[in-house]
């Protein structure tokens, strides 16, 4: 039977970094959208991501997240700031956040750097998509090493967005606006 409960991706593993950038300013709407910078999930996505991260420790990396299950009420407020546009679903829809089946990530080594992925989260132009294909043998072996490790584990990326990871079991899930309580 499928749990479709959330929880809070740190309650399964602290091996995640969080930099949950629209807990923030330093993001593309330039405003902080969410009360604190908690990573929520459906569960099963959550135990796939951990899986996910484990085998990449294994390898010396680590999953660094920006952002995961999203509040309707929050998708509302990104659509007020920025209406109309490809990067903000429309919340009559909702989005694959706002079910808790999205992740925005990238990988970091054991220092917690970030590895180069061509482009900075959040930086809309051709360089940030999958098929671009005149970045650095670096930046394509490292989003190469990002997309297949995910890919087994069932996350599938979307084409524009090399940071952005849909867990395809869950995707169908009913779009939700569950919120929990900022420590």
């Amino acid at each position: 039977m499928k749990d479709t409960s959330f929880v809070n991706i740190l309650t399964l593993s602290s091996d995640f970094i969080l930099d949950l950038k629209y807990a923030t300013e330093d993001n593309f709407l330039k405003q902080k959208v969410y009360d604190c910078p908690d990573c929520y999930l459906r569960k099963n996505t959550a135990i796939a991501l951990m899986k996910a991260n484990q085998e990449l420790i294994k390898k010396g990396f680590r999953i660094k997240l920006f952002d995961c299950y999203r509040p309707l009420d929050v998708q509302k407020k990104m659509w007020k700031i920025l209406p109309g546009t490809n990067y903000v679903a429309n919340p009559k829809k909702g989005s694959k956040h706002n079910r808790g089946a999205a992740v925005d990530l990238t990988l970091v080594d054991s220092l917690g750097n970030e590895l180069n992925m061509g482009t900075k989260f959040d930086f809309f132009g051709p360089e940030a998509h999958h098929s671009y294909s005149k970045h650095s043998p670096e930046v394509l072996q490292n989003r190469k090493l990002l997309k297949e490790t995910l890919a087994k584990y069932n996350f599938k990326s979307i084409y524009n967005e090399w940071w952005h990871y849909e867990y395809r079991p869950e995707i169908q899930s009913n779009v939700s606006n569950f919120k929990w309580k900022c420590d």
